[in-house]
C-alpha cells in the first residue's frame, strides 16, 4: 500500500514521464500509452513485492530500459537524480545511522579544514612569510586548500585506491609545477602561474567529486552545480569573516590591544583556505538551501550581462575603436569571457532537462552569441599585435584561451539554436559542456609546465 503523499509523488514520475514521452514524434498517442500501462503494471508488481513508490518507478524505469531504446534513454537522462537519492541518501539505515554519518561527515571536515589552515602556516618552518614573499604564496595558492578539499570529496565519495592515486600523483605534479622553475618575481610566468594552477588543481577536485561514478555526464554536470554553489557559500563565509575581524579589531583596540599580527598571520590566510574546506562540506550537507538561490541568480544576472555585451559591441561599431590587447585588457576580456561560460554552464546544471525551450533560452543564445563576437575581435587583435610584434607568454596563453573558448561558444551556440527551434537535445548540450571540461585542464597544465621554459622563463 502507498500513501497519499508517496502516490502524489509517484504520479508526478509518471508525468515527468508523459512529457518525455510526448516530446518524441515517431510515437503516436496509442503507443505513448500502451508504453505507460507497461510501466503502471510493472511499478504495481514492485509496490506489491514491497518497495516504496519512488524505488518501484526507478526499478520499473530501469527494467523498461532493457526493453526499448526509449526507456534506456529516459533512464539514462533522468533518473540519475533519484537513483542518487535512493542509494546515496537512501541507504542511510535509519535516522540513527544517518545522524553518525552526519557527525563523522563533521569530523573529516573539521580534519581537513584545520590541514588547510596548517598547510599554508607550514611554510614559515622554513623561513617563508606571506607578507614577505608574496611570489611564493602567489604560485602555491592552490596547493593549500584544494587538496583538503578533494580528500574530504574523496572520503565521502569512498574513492578507490587507485583513484586517490591518482588524486595524489597530480597534486604532487601541481606542487612541481609550482617551485620547480627559476622564475623571477616580476616574470608573465609566475602570473601565468599563479592563474592557471588553480583551475588545473580545482579539475583535480572535480576528479574526486566524480569518483563515484568517473564516466557519467550529469556527475560532471553535478560538479559544474557544486563549483557554483561552494563560490557562493566561500562569499558568504567571507562576508561573514569580515565582519569577525571587524569586531576582532575593534574590541581589542578598545582595550589597547593591536591585533593586526594576529589578523594578517592567522586569522586571514588560515580562515581563507579552510573557509573553502568548510564551504565544500555546507554544499554537500545543506544543498536544498543553495538550489533554490542559484538559478535565481542565473536568472538575474544573465539578461544583465547580455545588455552590457550588446552594448558594449554596439560602442565598438559606433566609435570604430578597437580592442586593447595589453595585459590587464586580456585578463579582463577574458574573465568575461570566463563568467558568460560561468553564468552557460551553470544555468544548464539548473535547467529541467524535460523543460520545453523558452524566452531564458533565447537570452542564454543572445548571451553566448555576443561573446563570440566579443571573442573573435579579441582573437584578430591578439593575431595582430603577435604578427607585427612577436610573441610573449601573456599574449600566447591569451591566444590559447580564447581559441578554446571560440570553439566551446560556437557550438553551445550551435546547439542552444538547435534546442530553441526543437532540433536538438538538452542532452546534447549538456554532454557537450561535461565533455569539455578536460580540454581546460589539459590547456592549464601545459601553460604551468610548457610555457616557462619554452619562453626562458619570462
Amino acid at each position: 500500500m502507498t500513501t497519499a503523499g508517496e502516490q502524489d509523488e509517484l504520479e508526478g514520475q509518471f508525468e515527468q514521464w508523459r512529457r518525455y514521452v510526448r516530446r518524441r514524434r515517431e510515437l503516436g498517442p496509442s503507443d505513448a500509452e500502451e508504453l505507460e500501462d507497461h510501466l503502471r503494471g510493472s511499478v504495481d508488481e514492485l509496490i506489491g513485492a514491497g518497495l516504496r513508490a519512488d524505488e518501484a518507478f526507478l526499478v520499473a524505469v530501469k527494467r523498461m530500459g532493457s526493453l526499448d531504446d526509449l526507456s534506456r534513454e529516459f533512464a539514462r537522462e533522468h533518473s540519475e537524480r533519484l537513483w542518487k537519492q535512493l542509494v546515496l541518501d537512501g541507504d542511510t539505515g535509519g535516522p540513527a545511522t544517518e545522524r553518525r554519518r552526519s557527525r563523522l561527515d563533521l569530523v573529516v571536515m573539521v580534519a581537513c579544514a584545520a590541514g588547510a589552515a596548517a598547510s599554508i602556516k607550514a611554510p614559515e618552518l622554513f623561513g617563508m612569510r606571506l607578507d614577505d614573499d608574496v611570489a611564493f604564496y602567489g604560485r602555491n595558492a592552490g596547493l593549500f586548500a584544494l587538496p583538503w578539499l578533494a580528500a574530504f570529496l574523496a572520503w565521502r565519495r569512498r574513492a578507490r585506491p587507485a583513484l586517490i592515486g591518482v588524486l595524489v600523483a597530480l597534486f604532487a605534479l601541481g606542487a612541481v609545477a609550482a617551485n620547480v622553475y627559476p622564475l623571477a618575481e616580476d616574470s608573465q610566468s609566475v602570473v601565468l602561474t599563479v592563474i592557471h594552477l588553480p583551475i588545473a588543481l580545482w579539475l583535480v577536485v572535480g576528479l574526486a567529486y566524480v569518483a563515484d561514478d568517473l564516466r557519467s555526464s550529469r556527475r560532471r554536470m553535478d560538479f559544474i552545480r557544486f563549483t557554483g554553489e561552494c563560490f557562493i557559500y566561500f562569499t558568504l563565509l567571507g562576508l561573514g569573516g569580515g565582519v569577525l575581524t571587524g569586531f576582532v579589531v575593534g574590541t581589542f583596540a578598545a582595550i589597547g590591544v593591536d591585533p593586526e599580527t594576529f589578523v594578517s598571520q592567522w586569522l586571514l590566510p588560515c580562515g581563507a583556505v579552510a573557509g573553502l574546506v568548510v564551504a565544500g562540506w555546507l554544499v554537500e550537507v545543506k544543498q536544498g538551501v543553495v538550489e533554490n538561490i542559484a538559478p535565481v541568480l542565473t536568472r538575474l544576472f544573465t539578461p544583465l550581462f547580455t545588455a552590457v555585451l550588446l552594448a558594449f559591441l554596439v560602442a565598438v561599431g559606433w566609435t570604430g575603436h578597437g580592442i586593447n590587447v595589453e595585459r590587464e585588457a586580456l585578463i579582463l576580456f577574458d574573465l568575461l569571457l570566463v563568467v558568460v561560460l560561468g553564468l552557460l554552464l551553470y544555468s544548464l546544471s539548473a535547467r529541467d532537462p524535460l523543460a520545453p525551450p523558452g524566452l531564458f533560452d533565447r537570452l542564454q543564445l543572445a548571451l553566448v552569441v555576443s561573446a563570440l563576437v566579443i571573442d573573435v575581435l579579441v582573437l584578430v587583435e591578439i593575431t595582430g599585435r603577435i604578427t607585427g610584434y612577436g610573441t610573449t607568454p601573456n599574449k600566447a596563453a591569451a591566444l590559447g584561451e580564447n581559441v578554446i573558448l571560440l570553439v566551446n561558444l560556437a557550438w553551445s551556440a550551435w546547439l542552444l539554436l538547435g534546442l530553441i527551434r526543437r532540433r536538438a537535445r538538452f542532452a546534447a548540450l549538456e554532454r557537450w559542456q561535461t565533455g569539455y571540461l578536460p580540454v581546460y585542464a589539459i590547456w592549464a597544465w601545459i601553460v604551468v609546465f610548457v610555457f616557462p621554459p619554452a619562453f626562458g622563463y619570462l
